[in-house]
């Protein structure tokens, strides 16, 4: 694969064509522009003919095109363009003043409220029920303009037929592949129902990726578009990144509507801040968002489309359509000269490649019959995969270009075996790497904590391909500070294919922080945030024993486990619990619960995967130990963690609250340790982020039997220029905590009790420096502030991806 990417990277970064053909039109209208101006800098290269075309040539990679009555626009060198103007009017000149003093007009912003605030009133959710179906398509492609161009220059130069022999491509060159096929195609077919009673649910009917025999779940779910959700020019949160301009009124499909033109903010010469990014058409008897047009900064770069269609008193997506500039490929026209020719400048011609992606929805139904049988499920169900079945979903056929795609683009996949490639890159999406009938879990691979140092292992997961109801794994870890070897063995007995419903049995000998919360149901990001949770934490206990469990996921959002234990237990580090000293056997029995309504999954060969983390989310656990089967223990201990996120005029807020609880007689590793990261040995507290960690707190010190806790984040509304294209912003963050301790006396061993308010703020820089990190500064502050500034201080680092 490698190869074949150097390859097609060489032949791309050579080609090009010597003429340029442009057509202007009417944005409005749609009609061809006559005399329209095309020129570079101060030069000019003609004037579109009656049909709005122009024919040219030029070493200008830029132009601007200008006309009597339109706006003037820019566009990148091609070697077919199409360019649409918007007319000016009288509004348009009269809102110029507002423009440069780089204001949106007040009529614009009042329309765009009613907007909002209508929103769920005109949304299709707001009916009893409803279906209906799309059908997508997303490919990438060259300029077919350029494909005569092509063959001739392949057929013509030694240099690609020397090349061309040496890297066959299993009978199927790269000429092929660019004259008869375009690089990439996609098409997907989905069923979208809803329900007030029963909720939403999305079938998909088929799907067909070029080059990949089996599908890729998580990709096929994936949600891009406007539907059912509010557009991103229109949201209040995003009113500072554009000026918004009510410029006219027209009718569409026999309604009117406003027509409000905008700009991005980051245009910054008084001539740029007259020219339009885009267009929102708003319905003047509903308010309800009728078009959206997006435009890129240079007008053939790219462009976002979506229209809605008013049924049933309600606006539903109708199509969309997005087209974006992917690269810009070029050839030196000199590469033909022959070796004795006097070198001279070479002239480079350009031509883009581009990604299109267009989707359709159809067969709109209000009301329909609802029956809980056709909601059960996850919120995604895959009726099918191998594209069948399309035939009957597509709004136009395949072109003869698009058919071949299938047929060079799958000999490729075969030939270079990319489905397992795939594979082992969508593993990842939930933490670990699938090779063959083998998943192998990232996060079990290196760690770190004060009492193993660094700890490595492996654990190795038998998977469907292996029996799709039967799947066991072990594991065996070694830490080189410690110098003992951890070990474990389980298996997985499922009871269904259609969700997560499974038991499991497991033995293992190992070691885990005390006091800590019980991550069984934590997704892997939160599991990743929570990486550095004890890196300055030695107070850990060994356990030896076996586990019976069964997990159900009841419905799409709640998730219960029920499990039995039976441990043998061990502190290691100097603890005696009521002087019986260190060592107990224990019998007890977790029940575990998450509840994300709104959370997106779909279930696939491999398991159910989470699509989209949506808010709120509540995880609860309780657990009962019992003096039977040799136990010695007879406690109580609740946990809870409830995680929010949402937004408003001032930003977007993250809450989590969580707590804990012990009742009864429990041994120092069943109470509740406060998640400190410090080391009070550093001249600089130095940590990575923890999801339900404190910055400035000393690791494995406080112990309570009870405690509440919070963690709020608000990342506020500026944003900064960074290095490259990039852009920062800033979080603040407020956690703190306060607990108890009923009967200290019962451990020996030095502890504190956390029985006043702890808490500590922060700022978060937010792509720090362009880095994929976050950086934070926290400080202190409250009853156990210190006079030792080192002590009150820290500095955290975070990974990007894991956000909230």
């Amino acid at each position: 694969m490698k190869r074949v990417l150097l390859f097609l990277f060489f032949l791309m970064s050579f080609f090009g064509f010597s003429q340029s053909k442009i057509t202007v039109i009417d944005e409005t209208d749609k009609v061809p522009i006559s005399h329209a101006k095309i020129f570079c800098g101060i030069t000019t290269l003609g004037y579109t003919n009656s049909q709005g075309v122009l024919e040219f040539n030029t070493t200008c990679s830029n132009i601007e095109i200008e006309a009597e009555g339109h706006q003037k626009e820019s566009a990148f060198v091609e070697k077919n363009m199409q360019v649409s103007l918007f007319k000016n009017s009288s509004k348009t000149t009269d809102i110029e003043a507002i423009v440069i003093q780089d204001k949106s007009d007040p009529r614009a912003l009042e329309i765009l409220k009613k907007v909002t605030r209508l929103f769920k009133e005109n949304s299709p959710k707001s009916l009893g029920s409803y279906s209906y179906k799309s059908y997508e398509k997303v490919s990438m492609d060259i300029d077919e303009d350029s494909i005569s161009q092509f063959n001739e220059f392949f057929n013509e130069t030694n240099l690609f037929k020397k090349k061309r022999q040496k890297d066959s491509l299993n009978n199927v060159s790269a000429k092929n592949i660019f004259s008869k096929s375009k690089l990439f195609l996609w098409e997907r077919a989905q069923e979208f129902l809803y329900s007030q009673k029963y909720g939403e649910k999305i079938n998909i009917l088929d799907n067909r990726i070029s080059g990949l025999k089996q599908p890729i779940y998580e990709m096929i779910a994936m949600q891009q578009s406007n539907r059912d959700k509010i557009p991103n020019q229109i949201k209040q949160e995003n009113r500072g990144l554009y000026r918004f301009f009510l410029t006219d009124t027209i009718e569409l499909d026999g309604r009117k509507n406003f027509v409000i033109r905008f700009r991005e903010v980051n245009y910054k010469k008084p001539d740029k801040k007259r020219k339009y990014n885009g267009a929102i058409y708003i319905d003047t008897e509903t308010y309800g968002i009728k078009k959206i047009e997006n435009f890129s900064k240079t007008k053939n770069d790219g462009i976002i489309t979506s229209t809605w269609v008013f049924y049933n008193n309600k606006w539903f997506l109708s199509d969309e359509k997005v087209k974006l500039r992917m690269s810009r490929l070029a050839m030196d026209e000199d590469e033909k000269k022959k070796p004795n020719d006097k070198p001279e400048k070479k002239d480079k011609r350009h031509f883009g490649t581009y990604a299109v992606l267009t989707s359709k929805y159809f067969d709109y139904q209000s009301p329909i019959e609802q029956e809980a049988k056709d909601f059960k499920g996850y919120t995604f169900s895959v009726k099918n995969a191998d594209g069948k079945s399309l035939d009957l979903y597509r709004t136009d056929p395949l072109t003869e270009r698009e058919r071949n795609t299938y047929t060079t683009i799958d000999s490729l996949g075969k030939k270079y075996n990319i489905d397992s490639k795939v594979k082992v890159l969508t593993g990842l999406i939930n933490g670990q790497i699938r090779v063959g009938i083998v998943d192998f879990p990232v996060d079990e691979i290196v760690n770190y904590n004060l009492y193993e140092g660094f700890r490595v292992g492996l654990k190795a997961k038998l998977n469907e391909n292996f029996n799709p109801y039967f799947s066991p794994d072990y594991y065996f870890a070694y830490g080189f500070k410690d110098e003992k070897w951890k070990y474990g063995i389980g298996l997985d007995m499922k009871t269904t294919l259609d969700k997560s419903s499974f038991f499991r049995l497991e033995y293992y000998n190992d070691v885990t922080a005390s006091g800590e919360f019980y991550r069984r149901l934590w997704n892997f990001k939160m599991r990743m945030m929570n990486y550095g949770n004890n890196l300055n934490n030695d107070k850990y206990y060994h356990y030896r024993g076996a586990t019976l469990s069964y997990l159900n996921d009841i419905t799409n959002g709640l998730t219960l486990v029920f499990a039995a234990k039976r441990n043998f237990e061990e502190a290691k580090f100097d603890y005696n619990f009521r002087n019986q000293g260190a060592a107990f056997e224990n019998f007890n029995t977790l029940f575990t619960l998450k509840y994300s309504p709104n959370s997106t999954n779909i279930m696939t060969p491999q398991g159910k995967s989470l699509i989209d983390q949506k808010y709120p989310e509540l995880y609860f656990n309780y657990e009962q130990s019992y003096k039977i089967l040799g136990g010695d223990f007879n406690y109580t201990r609740f946990d809870a963690l409830f995680v929010h996120n949402f937004k408003s005029l001032l930003g977007t807020t993250g809450v989590r609250l969580y707590g804990g609880m012990v009742f009864g007689e429990a041994p120092i590793w069943k109470n509740f340790t406060m998640n400190g990261l410090a080391s009070p040995s550093r001249d600089l507290n130095f940590n990575l982020t923890s999801y339900l960690g404190f910055a400035t707190l000393e690791g494995g010190k406080y112990y309570n039997d009870k405690f509440i806790a919070y963690y709020f984040t608000h990342k506020l509304p500026f944003y900064l220029k960074s290095f490259g294209q990039n852009v920062s912003s800033f979080d603040f963050v407020l956690r703190g905590t306060i607990g108890d301790m009923k009967h200290p006396e019962y451990h020996d061993f030095r502890f504190k009790e956390l029985d006043h308010l702890y808490q500590e703020v922060g700022l978060e820089w937010n792509n720090f420096l362009s880095s994929y990190f976050n950086l934070g500064l926290f400080y202190r502050v409250g009853y156990y502030t210190t006079p030792n500034f080192k002590q009150n201080f820290a500095i955290q680092f975070k990974l990007k991806l894991l956000e909230f």
